[in-house]
């Protein structure tokens, strides 16, 4: 898995291409609100950057599997936790929870692997679980 600076804008990327990738399907619907909200901008991103850290990610994720099911069935718990260890910044955090969560919202369905990584943000960013409500009022 590759590293990246804490706190980067790619570090941010990576966690909210995560949340995308969880449920194993990328909705059209997801990636239109995230452009909706200048995700790429608000996080630092060039244009664009969200689809090279997407790829990024998926890359990586093969690589330390077998490609046998979920590509999260290749992140364990350390690397779960040194990829959300590298937004320390508590708005940075802020901003991809938002994101991530926006876009969880938008298919109008709140997938389990989503909300294990929204979840996973929450024990490793200390967030209260509380902000786990999707705002199209999907269920958690």
């Amino acid at each position: 898995m590759r590293n990246y600076p804490r706190n980067s804008p790619l570090a941010a990327g990576r966690v909210l291409a995560l949340m995308l990738i969880a449920d194993g399907n990328v909705c059209a619907s997801e990636i239109q609100v995230l452009k909706q909200l200048n995700a790429e901008g608000r996080l630092g991103l060039p244009p664009g950057g969200l689809d090279v850290v997407l790829r990024d990610l998926c890359e990586d994720l093969m690589m330390g599997g077998q490609c046998t099911g979920s590509l999260l069935a290749s992140l364990d718990a350390e690397a779960l936790r040194s990829l959300m260890e590298e937004v320390s910044n508590p708005q940075l955090r802020d901003e991809v929870m938002s994101l991530a969560q926006a876009a969880a919202s938008a298919d109008q369905h709140f997938a389990d692997a989503e909300a294990f990584v929204l979840g996973a943000a929450c024990r490793y960013w200390s967030v209260s679980p509380s902000r786990l409500q999707p705002a199209t009022g999907g269920a958690a």
